[in-house]
């Protein structure tokens, strides 16, 4: 049945859209109906420190051929039902922008159909909605690259609050390379912190973080070299591990919470690579609970980076007869999430 519904959306048509902000590399598809398709995607995984822009576009750049031929090879694909290109244009890491905007022209040149430049954070928002049915929510967006705070007012997705400093994903990364544990490091993070809950009740006593909440924004560098000290002085990595995700989304569900009574909005909406922690969505969840208000958020595959959230994106922007025309598809590594008129509903 899956084929099948698969077969009618080609027939009907795609929008193809390709993810390079960072690390992946994805290219995913979306029918013109709707229906989000998987992506395939290539994560770069630095051997060592973090990721190095020229090193990731460089990554990017030699698993086009095989992404391309994985995408080809679906048995239903077929390159005349492609009726757009979308493309992440900002904001990301130059060299890897680069990268995906350079296929993404050349393949709308070939296939002689509209170009679409996307705004990465936006494209998080609108996938988000698409598989969850959420129709106004707020946008709790944690990544690696942002941590923000979103919702839609005025014909814009605004910025509520954010980062200071670092975005929540870099920090648990950063923590997690001084220990030399593998990237990306959230996941190993949450592994160790769960097993020292599961360990019974747990207390901050001796392993309290500074607090990242300022106003409607936040902060994680202060976190994070206290983590680092914590360690030093002997903590386990399971109890340091615990406490930094205790503080750290505790910090986001604060904001988060401040942002629903500040726009009266009853829906959250987590996305962004961090929001597949279940400890980060648990705690979300028991604050919606406790303010009447409904927590949503889509498949893991959909909330890491991926081509089929730039897709939808794209189309939205194709509904409303938004087209990029080559010679303004340059990057922008420092787009802002509203810098982006939203005029589709």
């Amino acid at each position: 049945m899956k084929e099948l519904a698969l077969l009618g959306a080609f027939m009907r048509g795609i929008i193809l859209g390709i993810e390079s902000t960072a690390h992946t590399f994805s290219f995913g598809s979306v029918s013109t109906e709707g229906e989000l398709f998987p992506s395939y995607s290539s994560l770069f995984r630095p051997e060592e420190g973090g990721i190095h822009p020229r090193e990731a576009a460089d990554h990017h750049s030699e698993s086009t051929s095989k992404l391309l031929n994985k995408l080809s090879s679906n048995r239903d694909f077929s390159w005349d039902s492609i009726v757009a290109v979308a493309f992440s244009q900002g904001p990301g890491l130059g060299p890897c922008l680069r990268v995906g905007a350079s296929v993404a022209r050349t393949l709308a040149t070939r296939l002689s159909v509209p170009l679409l430049g996307v705004n990465h954070c936006v494209a998080h928002i609108e996938v988000g909605r698409n598989q969850t049915g959420c129709i106004d929510p707020v946008l709790l967006y944690v990544s690696g690259g942002n941590t923000q705070v979103i919702a839609r007012a005025d014909g814009r997705y605004r910025v509520l609050g954010e980062t200071l400093d670092i975005g929540i994903g870099n920090m648990l990364d950063k923590f997690a390379r001084s220990q030399g544990l593998p990237f990306p490091g959230g996941p190993k993070i949450e592994q160790l912190a769960l097993t020292h809950s599961n360990m019974g009740p747990q207390s901050l006593e001796g392993v309290t973080l500074p607090y990242g909440v300022h106003g409607m924004d936040m902060a994680f560098s202060g976190m994070l070299t206290s983590a680092i000290q914590k360690i030093s002085e002997g903590l386990s990595m399971e109890q340091v591990c615990w406490s930094l995700q205790e503080h750290s989304f505790a910090t986001c569900v604060e904001v988060a919470e401040r942002a629903l009574a500040h726009t009266g909005k009853s829906e959250l909406l987590l996305g962004g690579g961090v929001a597949c922690n279940e400890r980060l969505r648990k705690m979300s969840q028991t604050m919606c609970e406790e303010r009447s208000a409904h927590c949503y958020w889509p498949e893991k595959s959909f909330c890491i980076d991926n081509g089929t959230m730039i897709a939808e994106l794209g189309r939205r922007m194709l509904e409303c007869g938004i087209e990029t025309k080559i010679m303004d598809s340059a990057i922008d590594p420092s787009l802002r999430t509203d810098n982006t008129i939203v005029v589709w509903q």
